[in-house]
This record gives C-alpha cells, sequence and structure tokens, in this order.
C-alpha cells in the first residue's frame, strides 16, 4: 500500500512538472527513473516517505557511486530528487525538505588520454627519414611533442615564428594569446633539416610563410595532421585510443613525471587555469601507482 502511495505522488508530480514546465518525453521518463529507484529504496528499507531524512538520501546516492555509476548520473538523481521533495512540501505532504542542504557531486573531468615514453619513441621514430615527406613528418611530430603544441597551433606555425638560432618557438594560441616556447636540439636539428632542405619543394608559392606544407603546397590542416599520426601510428603497431592532442598530453604527463614545476607546465601549454594543468598530476600519480604495483615486492 505504502509504495503505492508513493507512486501516486511521483505521478501527480510528473503530471505537475510536464503541465507547468512542458518538457519533453524523454526528461519526464528520466525523472521518473531517478525517483523510482529512490522509492525502491525507500520501500526495502520501510522508510515512509515523510520521514526520509538527508542522510537516507546521501547514503542512497553513496551506494549508487560504490556501483560505479558516474557523477553525471548522480548528479541528475539529486536534481530530480530535490524537484520532487519540493513538490511535496508545497503541497503539504511532507512538512520539511529533507533534500534542501544537499550538494550535487562535483562533475569529475575525465583525465586526458597520453603515451608512455617508450610508445612515444615508437611513434616519432615511425617516419622514414629518406625522402622530404618523411622529413616533414619527423619535424612535424617532434616538435609536437618537444613543445606541448595543440594540433591547431601546429599546422598554422609562420617561419616567421621560427627563432632557429635561438631555438624558440612563438605560438600564437587560443584567445590569440602569444606565448614563447624553448625547442629542444633534437626537436631543432629535424625542423632545421625540413626547413633547410626540403620544404622549398613543398612550396609551390615561393612567397608562402606557412611553415608545414602538403604535397600541394597548401597549408597543413589538422584532419591531414590526424591522418599522419594514425599512419605511423598503425605503422608500429600502437593500437590504444589516440587523439589530436596524444602528443601534448604525453609532454605534459612526462615533463610533471620528471620533476617540471605545475606552473611552468601550465605557461607552457598555454593554460589559463592551473586547475587545467592539474588535470596531468592525476595521470603521473596514476602512473607512479602502476609503476610501484608492478615492482614493489609487496605490492
Amino acid at each position: 500500500m505504502k509504495n503505492t502511495l508513493h507512486n501516486d505522488y511521483l505521478d501527480s508530480f510528473l503530471d505537475n512538472i510536464w503541465a507547468e514546465q512542458g518538457l519533453s518525453k524523454n526528461t519526464l521518463i528520466s525523472y521518473e527513473y531517478d525517483i523510482k529507484g529512490f522509492l525502491a529504496y525507500l520501500q526495502k528499507h520501510n522508510i515512509l516517505l515523510t520521514s526520509v531524512e538527508q542522510s537516507d538520501i546521501n547514503f542512497f546516492v553513496s551506494i549508487r557511486f560504490s556501483k560505479g555509476i558516474s557523477s553525471r548520473s548522480n548528479m541528475r538523481l539529486i536534481s530530480s530528487l530535490k524537484k520532487f521533495f519540493l513538490y511535496l512540501l508545497s503541497h503539504n505532504i511532507i512538512k520539511k525538505n529533507p533534500s534542501e542542504d544537499i550538494e550535487s557531486p562535483k562533475k569529475t573531468k575525465s583525465l586526458p588520454h597520453t603515451l608512455d615514453v617508450d610508445s612515444v619513441d615508437k611513434l616519432l621514430s615511425a617516419p622514414s627519414l629518406i625522402n622530404r615527406i618523411g622529413v616533414r613528418d619527423k619535424a612535424m611530430l617532434e616538435l609536437l611533442y618537444a613543445c606541448g603544441l595543440r594540433v591547431s597551433e601546429l599546422v598554422n606555425l609562420k617561419l616567421s615564428q621560427i627563432m632557429m638560432e635561438s631555438s624558440f618557438l612563438r605560438v600564437i594560441g587560443k584567445g590569440s594569446k602569444e606565448r614563447i616556447i624553448p625547442i629542444n636540439d633534437y626537436a631543432i636539428s629535424f625542423l632545421k633539416k625540413y626547413v633547410d632542405e626540403y620544404r622549398s619543394d613543398f612550396a609551390i608559392n615561393k612567397k608562402t610563410d606557412s611553415l608545414f606544407l602538403t604535397n600541394r603546397g597548401k597549408e597543413m590542416t589538422r584532419q591531414s595532421f590526424w591522418n599522419i599520426i594514425k599512419k605511423y601510428a598503425t605503422k608500429v603497431g600502437i593500437h590504444e585510443h589516440l587523439s589530436p592532442h596524444t602528443l601534448r598530453h604525453a609532454f605534459a604527463t612526462h615533463m610533471i613525471n620528471n620533476g617540471a614545476d605545475l606552473r611552468v607546465v601550465q605557461i607552457l601549454l598555454g593554460h589559463n587555469d592551473l586547475a587545467t594543468t592539474q588535470l596531468y598530476t592525476h595521470i603521473a600519480k596514476n602512473e607512479l601507482k602502476e609503476i610501484h604495483c608492478k615492482n614493489h615486492p609487496r605490492a
């Protein structure tokens, strides 16, 4: 009988928000699914809807977390329950709102995927250096990893942005913000080889200032370079998930793993918010944990 009454309240609530807010069918189904799950929990533990405490909601959410239900889903659940209990309060079905002081769990940011050092070495060693295509691709891959560039920043580079003698790069990043990045000796050697020996072969328009060019003499595009990365990944047997920013993520993670200051990495990546850069410390910690588990005799 109690469960039937609870469902009656739920049906009234859904009818009310549909009439007042004109919500879509899918949204109403989501509300119903979330609240029904909580009502089933109350039924199982013999808890009256009129007697629900904040602790009951918190415990239900913790059970969901322990089952691997995501923060996003639990955020939606709490939002549904808040609306439901507010409706019950406004209709004098309950005397206090147990969800009033409950905060939604923060949405967790997924960690960017990265490659370990050995995989990066394989990928960067994949281009053949016996032709102009291989030298161009090698220079692009090395520069991307050496400087932690966004792919858009790499393909939009101009010759005038390269300070070859001092081994620095001037990058125009998001929001037209400029940053200066050092280029290591290894990357600069291949960049110099490409510029001095092969770039003119690509430059059908001799006046173009674009650094990296396609076979047709056009500026390299993001999609074209993404296809290059996938081609070399397949060649060396890297089958794990890659993204256009995989080498940028690897740059940041490997820098932090080797002791780089977080704020230095933030500057090199061009992040406005340090919290964005801090994601890479989580990756570093995860890698250290894996190494520890593999190598410690008591792990």
